[in-house]
Order: structure tokens, then C-alpha cells, then sequence
């Protein structure tokens, strides 16, 4: 919690301190006892499709902190990753090469280096279509129907074969360099927002159970993160086995009421979290002119966007600083009667409006990408909120990346704090 900030004065009750307080205490009840106090720190990185490129400054700028530490340790400095949609791939990419130390944060910045949009997705609408919005609308329509997304994401598929060491994640668990891999998706067959836990020896009893969420330990594979990074309408469901039977998932961003859930329950007592999203977007309603207009589809669909995104993450970190912060000011006779983990948080986010730096970018989106987005008129009016979730090209990536290293320096004082350094 920021120094000076004051803490909430309502009375610690479960409703009042609402999942956050029910993790904190549950996961610290299923920790065996003789390791309570081993620390671990924990990763989590949120979701937001090409906007996650931003993740990749702040680890960059974060390698290179640790790096400078007097008597610095080359390990891998996370025991616990995490990650959502995008995020996910972020995370994974990480677990394949933590056995390099921080020499995994330069090949997840080598992976985005070498991305573009053609290597996650691909629009399959004939060149005839293209003569006409109208045409085009049509024929997006057609394939929405037929596989319940506009974008095919087979490029994606062959991409993240060639990019995520699954044996190298092996590696790092089996070694000890990891404790746990943890990715969620949303399940569009039952509604439960589900969390994959990989483990070195996954025990299917180890699962948690909470309303409209659930947690099962297996192997992550690639079709684990296809369906965590599955975009609602813009990528289709993939189906996984989930007791014993096929659900069909989307995007893990959905249904997420509690992002810093998994990595407490996976034994973090420090939670580094990256977030891509500015949920009330400041300035944007500061034109008058442009408040009394009716939002475009653009501004809607980005709005809509945000909220699948981002809207969670602050609520829940600000929640788990409160909750821990209050346990912490317990009388001691009755914390000792408690058997709970405080649990040290420190979240980024962007200093700056990814949709304005989206909108500066929008002419490297793929021409037939660009036209067909065109044709359905969500370019117009705030597009570039919409289009800050595709734009894989190397301007915006680049510029996402300096921002997120940016950002990050700019907390160097609690990012060595966070991390025990001076």
C-alpha cells in the first residue's frame, strides 16, 4: 500500500472484504504448515491481445534492475507465473526458458520482436468482397456464423508451437526453478472461469472450488492457450476436458472477478501484477462536442473491450492491500489464532492511453484487416481501442515495449524494495 495512504475503516467481514479475504485465509489453510514461510513470488500478467507487448518492457526494464544489484543472483526471480489471454502466452513463453534466469525476458522480448499479425491471425473474406462495406459485412457475417468468430487463429496455432518450449516448462519444474504455471480461460459451455495449474506433479484432489470458479492441476499445453487467448467474437472457442468432459472455452479475461486469486492459492506471499488497461480511460470525455454525439460502434466496441479486459484488476488488488493490510493490524493474540499469509502487491499499468497510441498506429494493421474492421464501421469514433487488441506490427509492439520500460524505471525505488534490493 502506497506510504500515507489510509485504509478502510468498515469492519473486516467476508462480504465486506469479498474474495480477496476468503483467498487469503483458504490458501494459507491449505499450505502444509512447514512451508508457510517460504516465499514466493509470484507473476501475474493480465490479458489485452497486442497490448501485452507492454509486459515485455516492464520484465525488460525489470531483468535489467536486478541485473545492476550489488551481488545480484542470475535466477529467475518468479517461483509462481500466471497469466490471462495473451498474458498467458507472455507467461508460458517465460516458464519455457526460466532455467536461463533472466535471460527469459530476452526471449520473450525476441518472440515480439519477431511477431506480426500474420502469425496470430488471419481474415478469410474473398477479394470480391472487399468491392463493398456492405459485401464485406456480409461475408464477415457469413464466417461468424460458421465458426463463431470473425478471425481464423491457425497462424497462431503453428506460432506458439514454434515459440513456447513445453519441455523447457517441464525443465523448470522438475529442476525447482518454477513451483507452478497457472493459465485460466472462461468456459462458454457451463460459465465457470476456470484456472489450469501445472505443476512438477500435478494432483487432480489439489483443484479449489469457488462460486463461478474452479481450479484443476494438468499439463498446459498449447490448446490452453489458445482458448485462454480466445478474443470473444474476434478468435474462436477452443475446447478442452474438464472433468472428464468437453466445455468449450473463450478468453480467460471473462468472468474474472479475482485475477490475484490463483497465484494465493499457489502459495505467493509477493504478487507482481501487469496490467494493459486503463479502464476509465481519462480525457476522453473532456470534449464536450464529442459527449453530446452518440457513441460510434468503435467506441462501444472498445468500451466493451475494456470492460472484458480490464475492469477487475484494480478493484482486486486495491481489495487484497486492504484485506491484508487490516489482517496485519489484528490485535497479535488474535492474528495468532488466524492462519493466514500477508500478501505484498505491487501492480503496473500503463502511464499513457493505449487507444491514442493504437490510433497512431491503425495504417500497420493488414490492409484486408483494416478494410474489413472499416466496413463494419468500428474504426470510426474511438477505433483504435478496438484495434489495440490486433495490431501485431512492429511500430506499435515497439512503441508498447518503451512505454512498459518506461513505466518501470520510472518505480525503480519499489521495484527493488518489492524484490529486497536497495
Amino acid at each position: 500500500m502506497p506510504k500515507g495512504a489510509k485504509i478502510a475503516s468498515a469492519p473486516l467481514t467476508r462480504h465486506n472484504a469479498g474474495v480477496s479475504l476468503d483467498t487469503i485465509i483458504h490458501a494459507s489453510l491449505r499450505e502444509p504448515l512447514q512451508e508457510r514461510h517460504r516465499p514466493v513470488t509470484a507473476l501475474v500478467l493480465m490479458g489485452g491481445g497486442a497490448r501485452t507487448a507492454y509486459q515485455v518492457g516492464v520484465l525488460r526494464a525489470l531483468a535489467t534492475l536486478l541485473k545492476l544489484q550489488p551481488g545480484a543472483a542470475p535466477g529467475f526471480p518468479f517461483q509462481v507465473l500466471v497469466g490471462t489471454s495473451a498474458g498467458a502466452i507472455n507467461a508460458s513463453c517465460l516458464a519455457g526458458y526460466a532455467t536461463e534466469g533472466l535471460g527469459a525476458f530476452e526471449r520473450l522480448a525476441g518472440f515480439w520482436d519477431a511477431l506480426r499479425s500474420a502469425d496470430v491471425y488471419r481474415l478469410q473474406v474473398s477479394p470480391w468482397a472487399r468491392l463493398h462495406k456492405f459485401i464485406t459485412a456480409w461475408s464477415l457475417s457469413q464466417q461468424a456464423r460458421r465458426s463463431g468468430a470473425i478471425l481464423d487463429t491457425m497462424p497462431l496455432v503453428d506460432t506458439l508451437h514454434q515459440a513456447i518450449s513445453l519441455t523447457g516448462v517441464e525443465d523448470a519444474l522438475r529442476q525447482g526453478t518454477l513451483d507452478a504455471l497457472a493459465v485460466t480461460a472462461s468456459s462458454y459451455t457451463s460459465g465457470v472461469h476456470w484456472t489450469f495449474c501445472h505443476t512438477h506433479q500435478d494432483d487432480p484432489l489439489q483443484g479449489w472450488r469457488r462460486p463461478g470458479r474452479r481450479a484443476e492441476f494438468q499439463p498446459i499445453t498449447i490448446e490452453h492457450l489458445m482458448a485462454s487467448s480466445a478474443i470473444p467474437f474476434l478468435f474462436p472457442a477452443t475446447s478442452l476436458f474438464v472433468d472428464g468432459r468437453q466445455e468449450h472455452f473463450g478468453d480467460g479475461s471473462m468472468r474474472q472477478v479475482s485475477p490475484l486469486s490463483p497465484a494465493m492459492h499457489l502459495g505467493a506471499n509477493k504478487v507482481l501484477v501487469v496490467g494493459v488497461g486503463q479502464p476509465e480511460r481519462p480525457g476522453l470525455g473532456a470534449d464536450r462536442t464529442a459527449a453530446r454525439r452518440r457513441p460510434t460502434l468503435g467506441s462501444i466496441a472498445g468500451h466493451a473491450m475494456a470492460s472484458v479486459f480490464h475492469d477487475t484488476l484494480q478493484a482486486d488488488v486495491e481489495q487484497t492491500r486492504r484485506v491484508t493490510e487490516t489482517i496485519r493490524q489484528l490485535p497479535h493474540a488474535a492474528a495468532a489464532t488466524l492462519s493466514y499469509r500477508p500478501v505484498e502487491v505491487l501492480a503496473i499499468q500503463p502511464s499513457g492511453s493505449l487507444d491514442g497510441l493504437a490510433q497512431q498506429h491503425l495504417k500497420e494493421l493488414p490492409a484486408g484487416t483494416r478494410h474489413a474492421l472499416g466496413a463494419l464501421g468500428v474504426l470510426r469514433g474511438g477505433g483504435g481501442a478496438l484495434a489495440s487488441y490486433l495490431l501485431f506490427e512492429p511500430g506499435f509492439v515497439q512503441a508498447l515495449i518503451d512505454m512498459g520500460e518506461s513505466d518501470a524505471l520510472a518505480r525503480k525505488d519499489e521495484l527493488l524494495r518489492f524484490f529486497g534490493g536497495a
